[in-house]
């Protein structure tokens, strides 16, 4: 059970009583009246021949309250895609899925890639962004949440506290991110989170000094959670990585355009376990080597658009200062886990921060040598300015492409 400690400048919302799911979907059902209510699903095909997405589509069935359920599929041809109508054919609720390797998402695609408006690299950034684009087109819900389809502990409680600050008539959030505790088979999990964003946040404080958006970054208890939530007129405006920086980005995009009261972050699940991925000591562009490239220089973009000048002395800097920041939580981390019977492997916690100490400084290198780099997605405002009838054409691929196989 959790405390009611309020941590730095962003509204946390706890997990105080195990209130019945009974009682929250319930309310959810009043709320989705007013405020319809849809889920987000970026699947690749590949997780639809493993038993965590087939288990959280079991749960889902069973959800009450929601309006529209959108599943953008990654890496399947024809007859991968009439194998996922198949496989999500079950699901009760309004859904349509986004096969963007289809030819009529292709065709569209193309169109907006000579006009430099479309993603510039496959991946999860890419295909949330075509699915925020088809919530917007559908017009169907108000408020919408979204979580990663390997996770192999899910409830569907999860989803009923990730979109109820969303969904609330009388909250004003229009975003909310999840956390919750990333411990699983005996042993503590998260590495990128504890052991590179977190000390790489204080350092960087340590740095450049107390800058309000380190600050409001460093509030979130796991920044790097796939799970969020969003009313829906937040997708007009951000501007999301396509590489691994999407969830800082998406954080940073909240910061750049909301006030902090208008966020918060929920306890959405006591135990959290989805597929991990390798380390890749070897392989700057592979697993947690690449993820932690891109995460730093996620951050250092966003500092540099707040005025903050880098350099290589810079960079050796903060690595120093990243380096026994993170060695120090490793010790932290190491205690809790044996207070509590867990296991840590304190040798490959620090094989892990020797490569992400490496890594600030490959990311600093890239940073400085190609000062021109955007990796962001345009804002669905500027798209619809340039092709006024993207949202129709959208929605016509989509709904086509259903309907070949039976769904629409």
């Amino acid at each position: 059970m959790a405390d009611f400690y309020q941590n730095g400048i962003i509204t946390t919302l706890h997990n105080l009583s195990d209130r019945p799911l009974n009682e929250l979907e319930s309310e959810l059902l009043k709320f989705s009246k007013k405020r319809p209510l849809a889920l987000i699903l970026p699947s690749l095909f590949s997780e639809l021949e493993g038993p965590a997405l087939s288990h959280i589509i079991n749960e889902i069935c069973e959800v009450p309250y929601l309006n529209e359920i959108v599943i953008g599929l990654d890496r399947a041809d024809k007859a991968q895609f009439k194998f996922a109508q198949n496989f999500f054919g079950r699901l009760p609720q309004h859904h349509r899925i986004l096969w963007n390797d289809g030819p009529r998402l292709q065709a569209l695609d193309k169109e907006l890639q000579a006009l430099n408006l479309a993603p510039q690299e496959p991946g999860k950034g890419r295909n949330v962004w075509y699915c925020m684009g088809y919530i917007l087109a559908s017009g169907r819900a108000e408020s919408v949440a979204l979580h990663d389809c390997d996770i192999t502990t899910y409830n569907r409680e999860l989803l009923a506290r990730l979109i109820y600050p969303v969904a609330h008539p009388q909250f004003n959030y229009e975003f909310c991110k999840g956390f919750y505790a990333r411990v699983a088979d005996g042993q503590i999990n998260g590495r990128v989170c504890r052991l590179l964003v977190t000390p790489l946040l204080r350092a960087l404080k340590k740095v450049f000094g107390e800058i309000e958006y380190l600050q409001f970054m460093d509030s979130f208890r796991y920044p790097l959670a796939g799970e969020f939530s969003f009313r829906r007129d937040v997708l007009n405006d951000i501007r999301i990585p396509s590489d691994w920086g999407l969830e800082i980005g998406v954080l940073s995009e909240m910061h750049r355009n909301y006030a902090n009261n208008r966020l918060c972050q929920v306890d959405i699940a006591d135990r959290y376990d989805h597929k991990h991925q390798n380390l890749s000591l070897d392989d700057a562009g592979a697993g947690l080597s690449k993820m932690s490239i891109d995460i730093t220089k996620a951050l250092l973009r966003k500092l540099a658009t707040h005025g903050h000048t880098f350099s290589t002395e810079t960079f050796r800097s903060l690595k120093a200062t990243y380096f026994r920041i993170a060695l120090d939580f490793i010790e932290t981390y190491h205690n809790d886990a044996v207070m509590n019977g867990l296991k840590l492997d304190i040798h490959s916690e620090e094989k892990a921060v020797e490569m992400f100490a490496r890594n600030i400084m490959t990311a600093g290198e890239q940073f400085l040598s190609n000062p021109m780099e955007t990796p962001f997605i345009p804002s669905w405002n500027r798209v619809t300015s340039a092709m006024p009838d993207v949202y129709d054409r959208l929605l016509e691929a989509v709904e086509l492409d259903n309907k070949e196989y039976g769904l629409a």
